[in-house]
Order: structure tokens, then sequence, then C-alpha cells
């Protein structure tokens, strides 16, 4: 038996080209696209995943949703009531989950930050344990008739306020891009050319401003430094951030709750979500703690509450107002250090990069790091 070889086909043949239409939303392909396509490996697992996806939920709309689900958006969605409810069972399984949650959580920042990588695992975290801590307070604490209908709207429209800052907080921290030093470079020389221009007329001119009052502006554009991964020209305080890849202008530090940078654009609005967030959450624990433990003190029924393990919806609610105080203590600390670093007209990068270096001082019981550089800030 003699083996053939196979030729290749012409490109007339009809074979050459491929048509398919499995559901109502068919597809073409062409020859010399698919050659392409199927000698690049990335194009080919994507390419495979694609035509999986929709097979699978025959649509493309399904398909495309599919395929963007991080799987880092599962444990957050699956753990939180799940853990909520075993420790809703009793005061001690309470005590041991809401002591073991935030080792699980740490363990999984330095897993994810060891590897630099962006996930949505905290960021889902976040914005479930707000919906679902809302939810809890509607289904649960109302129906009690403990709770006016001002304090409600009060606690609605504060998350509505959270959502809405955390997305304008999304926005973007100031990314640096080559267009940025380019128009920086041209307003420099702009501003050099019309100082030149004023220090010779008040020169020539006896009554006007002495010369040595209008000098350009000198060291701008030695300030700008060159950034070793980016390979753009950068501004002073900015910073590369690993996790996302590119340079923020004032970077202060890559915040895991949100997903992305705090720098310059985004920082008060980072400041507000966060003051906007604790306030909501202190005022809404409050409330949950009146209605739950109403011969109890505010400051002691978080610790003392007889009664609350009777029926599971009481517990489940005691539980989750001890999570929120965790979260919001979590929180708060970060804004008064946050706060305490913009008194001293430093960034968290700049505190890390000073301790790092031995060349800052540790004050205030470590809140806040003095790095000597800033001269501006607001304790002296």
């Amino acid at each position: 038996m003699q083996w053939q070889k196979l030729k290749p086909p012409e490109p007339d043949d009809p074979i050459c080209c491929c048509e398919c239409d499995l559901y109502q939303y068919g597809c073409c392909c062409d020859c010399e696209d698919l050659d392409e396509a199927f000698n690049r490996y990335e194009g080919v697992k994507k390419w495979v995943n694609k035509l999986i996806i929709k097979d699978t939920f025959q649509y493309p709309v399904f398909g495309a949703m599919a395929e963007n689900l991080e799987i880092s958006l599962i444990p957050a969605l699956l753990m939180l009531p799940l853990l909520l409810k075993v420790a809703a069972l009793h005061y001690l399984l309470g005590i041991t989950v809401l002591t073991a949650l935030p080792g699980l959580v740490l363990w999984y920042y330095y897993a994810t930050h060891r590897k630099k990588r962006r996930t949505l695992f905290f960021l889902t975290l976040a914005l479930y344990s707000l919906a679902y801590m809302y939810y809890l307070f509607i289904t649960e604490i109302l129906p009690r008739g403990d709770v006016s209908q001002l304090q409600v709207c009060t606690v609605t429209s504060g998350m509505i306020f959270t959502i809405v800052s955390l997305i304008h907080t999304k926005k973007g921290p100031g990314f640096v891009t080559a267009a940025l030093h380019n128009s920086h470079s041209q307003e420099d020389k702009k501003e050099s050319t019309q100082v030149n221009n004023g220090s010779l007329q008040s020169a020539a001119s006896p009554s006007g401003t002495p010369a040595e009052l209008q000098t350009p502006k000198e060291g701008l554009g030695a300030k700008w430094s060159r950034c070793p991964l980016c390979k753009i020209m950068r501004p002073p305080r900015a910073g590369h951030c690993r996790t996302c890849g590119s340079c923020v202008q004032r970077l202060d530090h890559h915040c895991i709750w949100i997903n992305s940078c705090v720098g310059q654009a985004n920082h008060r609005s980072f400041l507000l979500t966060l003051s906007v967030f604790v306030l909501t959450s202190l005022y809404g624990i409050s409330l949950v703690l009146c209605s739950l433990c109403p011969h109890q003190y505010l400051m002691t029924a978080l610790f003392y509450c007889p009664g609350v393990y009777t029926q599971s919806s009481t517990a489940l609610c005691f539980t989750c107002a001890w999570y929120s105080s965790i979260v919001a203590g979590g929180l708060l600390y970060l804004l008064v250090a946050q706060v305490l670093n913009i008194s001293f007209n430093v960034t968290e990068r700049e505190a890390q990069l000073a301790l790092r270096n031995k060349t800052g001082q540790s004050r205030l019981w470590g809140l806040v790091v003095d790095t000597g550089d800033q001269h501006a800030n607001l304790l002296g």
C-alpha cells in the first residue's frame, strides 16, 4: 500500500473557505485568518474558549459575560453568608469565625500581593458585604418596628452616597502618559519665554518690578524622571504601581478594596468614600444594637446582649453587627492614617520608602512617618 501525500487545497477550492451556522447567530471564517490564528497559541486558546463558551450558553451575550467572569468572585460570594450563618449558631462559633475571618483575608492578600496581580476578590467582598448588611437591615430589623422612616432614609442615603463616591473613585487615579510630559514641556517653554520678556522689560524701565524677582522657573524639567519600567517621563512624587503596570501621579498606594490605585486624581474621592462608609456603618450598627438589645447601653450591647441567640434571625443580625464593627474599625484606622499622612504632606508610598531606606521617623505610635522632605505640613 502506497501512502499518497496530501496536496494543499488550491485557492479556488471550495473547501478553502468554511462556514458554520450552528445557531441563530452564525459565524464565517477565512482561511488566512484561520491559519494565522492557529499559528498563534494565545489566539487559538482565546478562540477555543470563546467557541466553548458560546456553544454552552447559546448566545454571544452570555458567552461574553462568562468569559469575563473572574474565578476570585466565587469565594467572596459564597464565603461571607456561609461563615456568618455558621457564626450565628453559637457565640463560641461566632468568636472563632470572626477571629479567623480577618486572618483568611490577610492570607489571601499576601498570596495575591506577592504575585503583584489584580484581583476582584476584595472589591467583591466589600460590595457584597455592603449589600448583604443592608438586605438584613431591611428584612430583619425594619419589621421589628424599632426603626423610623427617617432612620431608614438616612441609612439608605449613606449607602447610595458610598456607592456613588466609590464609582467616582474608580474613574482613575491619574495615570502618567507621554502626552503629559509633552504638554508640561510646552507650558514650561511658554512660561520661561514670558518671564524672560517680562524681565527684559522690567530691566529697561526703572519704575517696573526688579528683574531679579522675575526669573524663569529653574529645575522644573530636572525634577521629572524616567520610569525604568514604563520608559516614560513622570512628574515629581509619581510612582510606578506594579499591580496596575502603570505610573500614577502622586501615587499614594494601591488599594485592594477598590481594585485601583489612589493617586492625585482620586485621592479626595477616596477619602470621601472612607468617611461616608465609616459614618454609615457606625450609624447602622447603633440602630441594629438598639433594636436587638433595647435594655442595654449602646457601648456595652455589642459585648453583652442576653437572649440574642434564642432566635436565628436575631443571632444572625447580632453577628453581622460584630462583622460590620470589625470592618468599620479597619477602615477607620485607614482613614486616620490617611488624614495624618496628609497633615505631614506625605504619601503612603513615600512613607514606606522612607522606612525602607531608614530616612524617615515614625511618629504617633507608628501611624505616620515623617520623611523630612516635604516642608509644608499641618503639624510642623
